[in-house]
């Protein structure tokens, strides 16, 4: 699965060409694509699209949702919560995992919806209120609706609501600001962590010569040490593929109540993209020698 959505990036963010470009929208027609919300565990639902990820989080006392997806994905994650019966004006809280177009495109109109507070990182909070990614790429520059950021979120914050306690852990290099979100979640008697992975892909970003993001090499190191040292039962992605959502989701409907509770998930999703990180780092280079 890691590989499949893999070639999916590559082709979505590498669109540089007029014939890949109608890939790339060919691809963001696929990823829109409506599927059946669905409860992960405990008060965690996915409420997303067929290729971005969107959680809802409820709680007594309203709802946390995060990330938005790409602009046209805002109506089918507003449908889905209502078909998981709830309001979408009862979410108070919009959280982002990362400042992309792919998973940050659909704030504005979730916002505009719902009524709810932005709460960011302070490195992408430059790219949301902009509505561009920060840093330079091999495909260019793709804006997004910007939306306004109501608090800043350092590392370690915790994000309270209703009784749910969701620690900020930021880890850039994917973008700055990139944020991964821990959550402690009960779930048929077992007490759950759950970790909503941002990213570490190089997804396009230029490792040699960002000028935009000097410092981004020495970020993803540093990330991948971080992401070494964490600890999750039951990883939840912006990409549903990245942890074989769909599938876990198969086994889960089949019965097996253990379909998403994987503490060994999160180091094999590190150690693979630390091994693409490596080898896109080598090419950058070697391509940038004279």
């Amino acid at each position: 699965m890691l590989i499949r959505c893999a070639l999916l990036m590559t082709v979505l963010l590498f669109a540089s060409t007029p014939a890949l470009a109608q890939t790339e929208a060919d691809t963001r027609v696929e990823w829109n694509r409506a599927v059946q919300p669905f409860t992960v565990v405990g008060n965690v639902h996915f409420v997303g699209v067929a290729g971005l990820g969107a959680y809802l989080i409820t709680t007594p006392e309203g709802h946390i949702l995060i990330d938005g997806g790409l602009p046209e994905s805002a109506p089918r994650i507003i449908q889905s919560i209502r078909d998981l019966g709830f309001d979408p004006a009862d979410v108070r809280i919009l959280l982002n995992t990362h400042a992309h177009l792919d998973h940050a495109g659909g704030l504005s109109e979730i916002q505009a919806v719902t009524g709810a507070r932005i709460m960011a990182s302070e490195g992408d909070r430059g790219a949301l209120e902009r509505g561009r990614h920060h840093g330079l790429t091999n495909y260019g520059t793709w804006w997004f609706p910007p939306v306004r950021v109501d608090e800043i979120v350092a590392d370690g914050q915790v994000v309270e609501l209703g009784g749910v306690r969701l620690t900020a852990i930021v880890t850039p290099g994917h973008t700055a600001g990139c944020t991964n979100w821990s959550l402690p979640v009960e779930d048929r008697g077992r007490n759950l962590t759950v970790l909503f992975f941002c990213s570490a892909s190089i997804g396009g970003n230029l490792l040699v010569g960002n000028s935009e993001y000097p410092n981004i090499v020495d970020d993803y190191r540093q990330t991948f040490e971080r992401l070494a040292q964490i600890e999750a039962d039951v990883v939840l992605a912006n990409h549903p593929d990245i942890a074989d959502l769909f599938e876990r989701r198969e086994r889960l409907m089949a019965g097996d109540d253990e379909a998403f509770v994987d503490p060994s998930a999160l180091g094999a999703i590190t150690e693979t993209f630390r091994q693409a990180f490596e080898a896109g780092l080598e090419r950058q280079t070697r391509d940038a020698q004279p």
